[in-house]
């Protein structure tokens, strides 16, 4: 009989857990579609970003070059982080120029672990601990089959467009948890989000940085660090040499966006604490398309919206070579304090 009492119980109480976590998930959404609906017509109020230490990779040009500029115009300190050197150099003396900040330009190829560690460290003891982490480098091979596509390629493309998120979150994220306080932001793109033909390797590597990000952001909320937020980056084309000569085939509904627009939308968003962005925003639309229409008919629309033929007359610039002979680091404010420069071993 009292066996019989006991089995009653528990089911009674995993009856009532149920029921307990049913009403969790009916009040939550609720609550989330409302605020998102409210957000939807009341933006989130811009955070403040003076005097944060952000670090950009990839910002010797394009896409990056104008995100840090942003951030520099809102007071921010910068660190630049790039494999071309001279192209890299070039852009900090700019941006201190114009900016009234201090700007560090260090050279590092983030796809190599003990390199971003080396360097991470150099970051540290001359900036402080980064507080924003843009990881923005990026890196494409086009013009290729999968199995045409030469295996160093290949090789370079999951190691900076996925595996440098790794090591710079190693690198930087601790710090973040200590205090409870950063932002991480993911650039990736709209090939992380579909299927596009030529472009195997590149799909996998920002499918995998979009994975990599969303799992950070679940471990933060299990660990309650509220005051560490996170952005992800999911640009259609961007008039930058990364996808030269590729052409779309609906302009008004996927336009090839200026750098510099794109940079503003994107800091924007990091601002607001947004955890999403695409761009443009006819990308929701088709992310919503994708989910529920049949996939022999979705390859209908990715042939539609140019996804077969996008990189037919692809002729994007290579992504330099990193020259051990040039200096890693170059330290530089807008005080008259001498520039140290550190070389490689």
């Amino acid at each position: 009989m009292s066996f019989r009492v006991i089995w009653v119980l528990e089911h009674m109480l995993v009856s009532l857990r149920f029921v307990k976590e049913v009403f969790g998930l009916l009040f939550g959404a609720v609550f989330y579609f409302l605020e998102a609906f409210v957000r939807f017509f009341v933006l989130h109020p811009r955070k403040d970003v003076e005097g944060e230490v952000v670090l950009v990779t990839g910002a010797a040009n394009g896409l990056g070059k104008h995100i840090a500029k942003e951030l520099g115009l809102l007071g921010a300190t910068l660190v630049l982080w790039d494999v071309n050197w001279e192209a890299l150099d070039r852009t900090a003396k700019e941006l201190r120029q114009s900016l009234d900040v201090r700007v560090y330009a260090y050279v590092c190829d983030c796809s190599r672990r003990m390199e971003v560690y080396r360097v991470a460290e150099v970051v540290k003891k001359e900036v402080g601990d980064v507080s924003i982490l843009v990881n923005n480098a990026g890196v494409v091979t086009g013009q290729y089959t999968f199995i045409d596509a030469p295996d160093n390629l290949v090789d370079r493309t999951l190691r900076v467009n996925t595996a440098a998120h790794f090591w710079t979150y190693k690198a930087f994220l601790p710090a973040m948890l200590q205090r409870n306080h950063g932002h991480l932001v993911c650039v990736s793109s709209h090939g992380g989000l579909f299927a596009l033909n030529g472009l195997a390797d590149y799909c996998a590597s920002k499918s995998a940085a979009i994975g990599f990000a969303e799992s950070i952001a679940l471990e933060l909320l299990v660990l309650k660090k509220e005051g560490i937020k996170t952005t992800i980056v999911c640009p259609y084309l961007i008039n930058t040499g990364m996808f030269q000569g590729c052409r779309t085939k609906w302009p008004s509904l996927l336009p090839i966006m200026d750098q510099r627009e794109a940079a503003e939308t994107i800091v924007d968003a990091v601002l607001r604490e947004k955890m999403y962005l695409a761009l443009p925003g006819s990308l929701y639309f088709l992310m919503v398309l994708k989910s529920f229409v049949p996939a022999k008919l979705g390859i209908i629309f990715i042939n539609f919206f140019g996804g077969l033929d996008l990189m037919d007359h692809f002729h994007g610039v290579p992504v330099p070579t990193v020259t051990y002979k040039k200096p890693l680091c170059q330290r530089s404010d807008s005080s008259s304090e001498p520039q140290s420069i550190i070389y490689y071993d």
